[in-house]
């Protein structure tokens, strides 16, 4: 594959040295490309025409000192120069040296036949120099990008130690934290965080690497100045070492919240009211039915109670029974709208009343279904009467058609109104109702859920 040669400018007035310097690098035609000038001056206008890879220059010329093609140590971009001289001198090597010469050459017959291996090692050096450099500058402009950043940001900036120790503190810490930025550096960020938030905010700078980019974001109490809290949210990420790959620092940006979290308790604190507010009127309801139709009177609170015990054993969420339980305490809620003649009627029903009867699910449907907050807790008003077989009504749904809080309410149900005396009945002895269970799962009854609730009220002496 092509390669472009080298370009070296070669100031040299002697020319035996000149011609030696020039047969060695003539072994190696394709790689290098040799220009010789005599004296100062044809080295300055070669250099306007044409920047050389590398400089090797004659210690003294006809029109002055070599040195004086060396560039300022503060450019260490600047062509690279090998000096050469005829004799040895301590003083001027270190001098030239210091003043940006990449080597210095005392001249001889084998010096100047290793010239192109003098070069070779000197473009390599400059090549390293300017790697340097040129990383250097970027860091410096990040760095300086960074800070024109953090200085102006409403957020305060910081970065951090991986053992928490702040190295930079942005001035916004002054109207957040009520510290300035002196204040604040050198400190460990720990000490500032309430003592029940401080483990959450540790997990960020554990041992373990996090995922590059990874940003982890997360809300705590600060200790102010004035020693009041505040909530802050900090987003913070880790730089990880390019060799070692392991957390060399954190960087981060802290925002107050307090107005927000204030704001999020209070809108909690108003939705805790308005909860209990419906759970009051939900018993309110309960109670208003009780006082109509004594023949049940307990009955409510009683299911209630014991299709929690059972629903929790089946694995049920702490929000699937918070719906449970409405939907227990409303599954009657439709005979509100049921007459008192049929209500109250002290003997059995004719076919025509039950038929009035039987829309007691729809009633509780109609009546509750406009209000959002107790659609989850419907299935039980609108389901508890349907059976296994179908048999059930109103919609004469079967099987897993039922939903399940429903299939285990209605087993509940009966056998509260087994087990409770009537004013047309006494209550049934225990085992009875263990056997009319047992002998309709499977035609009325969920068969799984029989034994399920027959072994929930055994172990629960219930």
């Amino acid at each position: 594959m092509f390669q472009e040669k080298i370009n070296i400018l070669l100031i040299e007035d002697e020319d035996p040295h000149a011609e030696l310097i020039q047969r060695a690098f003539e072994e190696q035609p394709n790689k290098f490309q040799i220009q010789r000038v005599k004296s100062l001056s044809e080295a300055r206008a070669s250099l306007q025409k044409q920047q050389p890879a590398l400089i090797i220059a004659d210690w003294r010329l006809p029109d002055g000192e070599s040195m004086e093609l060396l560039p300022d140590h503060h450019d260490p971009l600047a062509t690279p120069i090998i000096l050469m001289t005829s004799y040895g001198n301590e003083r001027i090597a270190v001098e030239a040296l210091k003043s940006g010469a990449l080597d210095y050459v005392v001249k001889s017959p084998e010096s100047m036949l290793d010239m192109p291996h003098l070069a070779e090692r000197a473009i390599e050096q400059w090549a390293a120099r300017a790697e340097r450099t040129y990383m250097q500058k970027a860091l410096l402009e990040s760095e300086a990008q960074f800070r024109l950043l953090a200085e102006n940001a409403s957020d305060m900036i910081a970065r951090l130690t991986t053992d928490g120790r702040m190295v930079y503190v942005s001035p916004a810490c002054k109207t957040i934290l009520g510290y300035t930025p002196e204040e604040m550096t050198g400190t460990i960020c720990f000490d500032f965080i309430h003592v029940e938030d401080v483990n959450q905010v540790r997990e960020i700078f554990k041992d373990t690497p996090a995922p590059v980019d990874k940003t982890f974001t997360v809300a705590y109490r600060a200790l102010r100045k004035d020693g009041k809290f505040v909530w802050l949210e900090t987003s913070a990420r880790a730089v990880h070492d390019a060799a070692t790959g392991q957390i060399s620092e954190v960087q981060s940006a802290s925002r107050d919240i307090t107005e927000r979290k204030r704001a999020e308790e209070e809108l909690k604190l108003a939705h805790n009211h308005l909860q209990e507010a419906y759970e009051m009127t939900i018993e309110g309801w309960v109670r208003a039915l009780d006082l109509r139709d004594r023949e049940t009177e307990g009955h409510t609170q009683r299911v209630t109670e014991l299709a929690l015990v059972v629903a929790s054993k089946l694995g049920f969420t702490e929000e699937e029974l918070a719906h449970i339980r409405r939907g227990a305490l409303l599954h009657d809620m439709g005979k509100i709208a049921i007459s008192d003649e049929i209500l109250q009627k002290p003997g059995p029903l004719n076919e025509t009343e039950w038929e009035k009867m039987r829309q007691h699910p729809i009633y509780a449907y109609e009546m509750l279904s406009p209000i959002a907050y107790l659609h989850p807790a419907l299935e039980i008003p609108f389901y508890h009467h349907e059976r296994w077989n179908g048999s059930g009504y109103p919609h004469g749904l079967k099987g897993e058609q039922i939903p399940l809080a429903a299939r285990l309410f209605a087993i509940v149900d009966v056998w509260d109104a087994l087990c409770s005396d009537r004013p047309y009945r006494k209550k049934l002895p225990r085992e009875h109702v263990v056997e009319y269970l047992r002998h309709n799962a499977g035609t009325l009854f969920d068969p799984k859920l029989v034994e399920v609730f027959l072994s929930v009220v055994e172990s629960e002496n219930l």
